[in-house]
């Protein structure tokens, strides 16, 4: 097979990055677009022994890079930011035909947001530090020491952005990464190793293996020698992964989606609580973030009900590459099926699809709003990670709380009202790692990140991210003994 794949005129080299250098397995996989489903190419199939090769070359770079003074290390981060705000277009159409989310939103949004996270967290990195303080004459001094190798594991949805949410604070802390791309969205990681290699990122601090789920993953997460465990992605593999990490106690942290709600208030403004619902169909769906739940307060639900679907109706579905496109295709066939199956058992069991409710061409799955729902049934309780949403009604805020609260997830919550008051009231009461009032996916990364109950563990983002990626320690000073005569 040849090492490389062109899209749209961008050569992507298919092996993994391991040490410095590219290295091949003797098995492959096929990467499909979403798009049309055409091949791609193929890629580097890893196992145990790229595993292996991975976290050894990341363990004998670790004291090097751990050693590294931070202006040096934030230096080389603003480097990786530049060589991607260079490559911006090749990484935005690379991106969009591995994973068919649109190029609009990635040359606009996406890949500037790749850049940001490097620069922020080579800047944080410049002033992380706790003040010293007193216990009964003794200084304490607070120092965040490097933790070592670490395994990033990251999902197909946002793939570069994702990846660099993690690799960018590791990377800032002194730590070396193995990164493990999704098997469907591979691409733009390999990239991302050129341009880190290009900014001078020293030969095993980064390393980008490729394969497919536990082939290549359990040899990962449960090795030895890895510090760090980050994963963002489903339950079940998160159980898997924390199964791995435990014989070794490696700390994790889990950020694994959600069923977040969106509770519009009869006295919000309802153009705006339309916009907001409507954007839950934002990358098909396929947004560990959406309040896929639509809770509506009675008063307003037939009017909030019909503008939704004037609006979601006029949504334009097609190739992610035209700019006028809203909605691109679901990532896989097998997601399709998954999707479809959801929203064929709602129907059989009671649900009404007021728009969609089915596929179309390919890989793409019309926006679809189902009501009648009941608040046990599997559509309103289970992750769908598809343009599907629930509507249900609700009268006073006790109920719209309890509603908003009754699954075994807790990543988001999104509430519409005119009154400061009782979104104060409201937001108080939400299990939910991020609640936006009047607002959706404004992300600052000063803030902390992750989930409640079972949408996951630990928190990225600003300090949050280094508290993880280090280990603290205390150095505890007498006032006494330094005079003693050695000579």
């Amino acid at each position: 097979m040849s090492d490389n794949i062109t899209v749209a005129g961008v050569c992507v080299d298919s092996r993994h990055w391991i040490g410095g250098e590219r290295v091949a397995s003797a098995g492959t996989f096929t990467d499909h677009s979403p798009i049309d489903g055409t091949a791609l190419g193929e890629i580097a199939r890893g196992g145990p022994a790229e595993a292996e090769a991975a976290v050894a070359a990341a363990r004998d770079a670790f004291p090097g890079w751990a050693a590294t003074p931070r202006a040096e290390r934030a230096r080389i981060l603003h480097a990786i930011a530049d060589g991607v705000e260079k490559r911006i277009e090749e990484l935005a159409i690379v991106e969009t035909t591995d994973n068919g989310a649109l190029l609009r939103s990635h040359r606009r949004g996406v890949m500037p947001r790749v850049a940001h996270n490097f620069r922020f967290f080579a800047d944080w990195l410049l002033r992380l530090d706790h003040e010293d303080f007193e216990t009964r004459g003794h200084t304490n001094h607070v120092s965040w020491d490097p933790a070592g190798p670490c395994v990033l594991i990251t999902p197909w949805n946002a793939p570069l952005m994702l990846a660099t949410w993690k690799v960018a604070p590791a990377l800032a802390a002194g730590d070396t990464v193995v990164l493990k791309p999704a098997e469907w969205s591979p691409l733009t990681a390999s990239l991302l190793a050129d341009i880190a290699a290009e900014a001078g990122l020293p030969a095993g601090v980064l390393n980008v293996v490729q394969g497919y789920g536990s082939e290549i993953g359990d040899a990962l997460t449960s090795h030895p020698d890895v510090r760090r465990i980050s994963f963002t992605g489903s339950v079940p593999t998160a159980q898997r992964i924390a199964g791995s990490a435990a014989a070794n106690l490696t700390p994790l942290s889990l950020e694994l989606g959600g069923k977040s709600p969106l509770l519009v208030f009869a006295d919000a403004d309802l153009d705006l609580a339309v916009d907001l619902a409507v954007e839950q169909y934002d990358n098909a769906g396929q947004v560990c973030l959406a309040a896929t739940r639509l809770l509506v307060e009675e008063p307003v639900a037939e009017e909030f009900t019909r503008r939704f679907v004037e609006r979601a109706t006029a949504l334009r579905q097609g190739d992610p590459r035209d700019e006028a496109t809203d909605i691109g295709p679901t990532i896989h066939p097998r997601q399709l099926e998954k999707i479809d199956g959801f929203v064929r058992r709602a129907v059989e069991a009671g649900a009404r699809a007021v728009i969609g409710g089915r596929g179309g061409d390919g890989q793409y799955y019309a926006p679809t709003l189902l009501t009648d729902v009941e608040q046990d049934s599997e559509i309103v309780q289970e992750e769908v990670f598809g343009p599907v949403l629930t509507l249900q009604t609700f009268t006073g805020e006790d109920e719209a709380v309890r509603l908003a609260n009754d699954t075994r997830f807790g990543l988001a919550a999104t509430v519409a009202t005119g009154d400061r008051e009782r979104a104060a009231r409201v937001t108080a009461r939400l299990v939910a790692g991020t609640v936006w009032v009047n607002c959706f996916f404004v992300r600052d990364l000063q803030a902390p990140f992750g989930g409640s109950r079972q949408s996951g563990v630990g928190r990225e983002g600003g300090t949050w991210s280094f508290d993880f990626y280090c280990d603290l320690k205390n150095t505890v000073t007498a006032p006494k003994g330094w005079d003693r005569n050695h000579g």
